[in-house]
């Protein structure tokens, strides 16, 4: 049986708004994140990710009062993360609402923390959130919101979260967030490749096509996007109809 390929709406958080850039930077204001996710809940996404960009690298604590007001509107799954450094911080968001958790720079400073999630609520709760920029031939991890790199190659990181319990990739590329020239579709097929746990695309979404070519050439399980939707660049309906008419399987709206 073939899964379902997943559109996921991402709610980039800071100071409890919701903001978009490029590249990481030049950050603006989008809105309010639970009006948001009301929106998006009634147009047909399949998840929502909600992500406190600012928490690793203030050092703040993931913002968990925006997390509960965005789980409220939603009747779909919510992924939530930023500044989780523990087990207990993990455990705060998912009692706050969120279905499951995403860890970056803290998983790279201790690896173990991946395992210590994974044990305590299961693989399917922990989400790896791998944010890379093209070194080469390859591509290389970066923490703290994009703004350090780790010497770590992209795809050997994923492999090893994945053997310590991860159940999921979210892999953003740097080079292509917020520019609108495409998903790195060589990017993803190279981490779909490498682990055998679903992976979602994210950065450089714009059009339709997009989409198509990352759910067929990239292998993504799920392609992530902010910029157009927040902005309603293009409507969740329409890119299902798209790609259902394409022969891409997705959960279309009733």
């Amino acid at each position: 049986m073939t899964l379902a390929r997943r559109i996921i709406p991402c709610l980039d958080v800071d100071g409890g708004r919701v903001v978009k850039g490029i590249e990481f930077e030049a950050l603006r204001d989008m809105g309010d994140p639970a009006a948001l996710a009301a929106r998006y809940n009634r147009e047909g996404a399949d998840e929502v990710v909600v992500l406190d960009i600012s928490a690793s690298w203030e050092g703040r604590a993931t913002f968990l009062d925006t997390i509960r007001r965005a789980a409220e509107q939603l009747s779909i799954p919510l992924t939530a993360g930023g500044g989780i450094r523990k087990r207990e911080d993990g455990q705060a968001v998912l009692l706050a609402g969120a279905d499951k958790v995403t860890v970056n720079t803290a998983a790279v400073e201790r690896p173990e923390l991946i395992s210590e999630l994974a044990k305590q609520f299961g693989s399917q709760a922990v989400v790896l959130s791998l944010d890379v920029k093209r070194k080469g031939a390859s591509w290389e991890a970066y923490v703290r919101g994009g703004r350090e790199a780790t010497g770590l190659d992209a795809a050997e990181w994923a492999a090893e979260a994945v053997s310590r319990g991860a159940g999921e990739i979210l892999v953003t590329s740097i080079d292509r967030d917020g520019t609108c020239s495409g998903f790195d579709c060589e990017l993803t097929a190279k981490i779909a490749a490498t682990v055998p746990v679903p992976v979602i695309a994210s950065g450089g979404a714009n059009a339709f096509e997009d989409f198509l070519a990352v759910f067929t050439d990239g292998r993504a399980d799920a392609g992530l996007a902010a910029s157009i939707f927040h902005m309603e660049t293009q409507s969740i309906s329409a890119l299902k109809k798209f790609l259902a008419e394409r022969g891409v399987p997705v959960r279309l709206s009733r």
